[in-house]
């Protein structure tokens, strides 16, 4: 009769001390170039439309006089497949291209931030094509 009365009371404190929802793929991962005011948002899919987590999303800066100052940003998705990066140039010397990626798969998005200065981007992964062999 004890376990049976020990069992339901352990089952209950096991419920209550167990954590809080992981509120992580709520949270959106952003990364900052610290070059201005422009954003970009992302959500990466499937083809089928499902968000794709754990996808990089690349972009290569240049910027400076004539461009000689360079370097890359990448950012990973979340659950939702979404990402962000903010402190972007609002003038690039020739627009800003983005790579996502994910295994097998990849995708990309062009913008001008002198034209779009707050982005929003849904990119479609699609697997590689295949390289023939001669």
């Amino acid at each position: 009769m004890l376990a049976g009365l020990v069992c339901p009371l352990l089952s209950a404190c096991v419920a209550h001390s167990a954590p809080p929802p992981n509120n992580e793929s709520k949270t959106i991962s952003e990364v900052d170039g610290g070059l201005g005011p422009c954003t970009a948002d992302f959500v990466i899919t499937d083809s089928a439309g499902s968000p794709v987590y754990a996808a990089s999303v690349r972009v290569h800066l240049a910027y400076g006089f004539m461009g000689l100052h360079k370097f890359d940003l990448e950012v990973g998705t979340n659950a939702e497949g979404k990402a962000r990066f903010i402190g972007l140039p609002e003038t690039p010397r020739q627009g800003l291209f983005f790579r996502a990626s994910e295994g097998n798969r990849e995708g990309s998005a062009f913008d001008n931030p002198s034209k779009t200065c707050k982005a929003q981007f849904t990119i479609v992964l699609r697997n590689k094509p295949q390289e023939t062999q001669e």
